[in-house]
């Protein structure tokens, strides 16, 4: 083989790595948010696991670029103390135009014995071979356990030769409906070791107006799975919570709580599957434990 032609197989490896890098991230933003933040991206500081803040890749897949998903899902969790049980259901969608990834959320749900729904919308920006940028926001209907509205700002990094290091710095705001304020920045930072493991680990630092009240929260994720196939995510989270309202008159203030989750998916085509998840979180006031169980198309 000539001079020449060594430089050319050079150059097409090295195009290769940078698309498979890029797809990396893609799939990082629109299949991994979708999933992991069904339900859960409208709430505050309930599941430091599931945190809308620190997005993670949980389930499809590094090796091909989803253009086009939806999942729906419906969750059921029983709550200690008399606090009766939460379900809801949620309908999520995934469009990439160009360089962007639209994420659409729909819920309704029923919390502390009360109805509410939710609405939330995402733009991913791929910026160039190493950065991208995820700007979201999210209202609730008034129900006092959701978000009069909600924005989310992130930055990403990608590191090393093949890029499967990615780093994360984020801020939030969160208004809620009795009038308190959140404030929060979130680091994060997401390895792709080869196939089949993955490995995130996340902070958050939060401050809680009216109070001053500050708190921070850790998360790991440990996902172990291929493509297509089957993805076994295990997460844990624990630390500090700011606030969180339990009635339209109560709310619990300054609290440590933890979370742990293991969520399975499984295709049952290369582009259609079904995920099942089980979870259990406590704090000073009471346990929930439950499940979520969805059905997932890719186009």
């Amino acid at each position: 083989m000539n001079d020449n032609t060594m430089k050319t197989v050079q150059r097409v490896t090295t195009s290769l790595e940078k698309k498979s890098a890029d797809c990396i991230a893609i799939a990082l933003l629109s299949i991994g948010i979708l999933h992991c933040q069904t339900g859960r991206a409208q709430e505050q500081n309930k599941g430091i696991a599931d945190d809308g803040n620190i997005p993670v890749l949980l389930t499809s897949g590094l090796e091909s670029q989803p253009l086009r998903s939806i999942e729906i899902s419906v969750g059921d969790q029983h709550l200690t103390n008399d606090y009766g049980d939460w379900r809801d259901i949620s309908i999520n969608g995934v469009y990439t135009l160009g360089q962007q990834i639209f994420q659409l959320e729909l819920a309704s749900k029923r919390e502390f014995n009360t109805a509410g729904n939710f609405l939330g919308f995402a733009d991913t920006v791929t910026i160039n071979d190493d950065w991208y940028t995820r700007i979201s926001a999210g209202a609730g209907d008034g129900a006092f356990y959701l978000p009069r509205y909600r924005g989310d700002l992130f930055i990403y990094k990608k590191w090393l030769e093949h890029r499967n290091f990615v780093t994360s710095l984020g801020v939030g705001y969160y208004s809620s409906p009795d009038g308190h304020i959140d404030r929060n920045v979130n680091i994060g930072g997401v390895y792709y070791f080869e196939s089949p493991w993955i490995v995130q680990l996340g902070l958050r630092y939060n401050r809680s107006n009216p109070g001053q009240v500050g708190t921070h929260q850790q998360l790991i994720a440990i996902t172990y799975g291929r493509d297509k196939h089957d993805q076994i995510t295990l997460r844990s989270g624990w630390g500090g919570e700011a606030y969180q309202q339990i009635s339209s008159q109560e709310a619990i203030v300054n609290f440590q709580s933890r979370e742990v989750s293991v969520m399975w998916h499984h295709w049952l085509t290369p582009v259609s599957g079904f995920m099942l998840s089980a979870e259990r979180y406590s704090n000073p006031l009471y346990e929930r434990a439950g499940g979520r169980i969805g059905y997932f198309q890719q186009f």
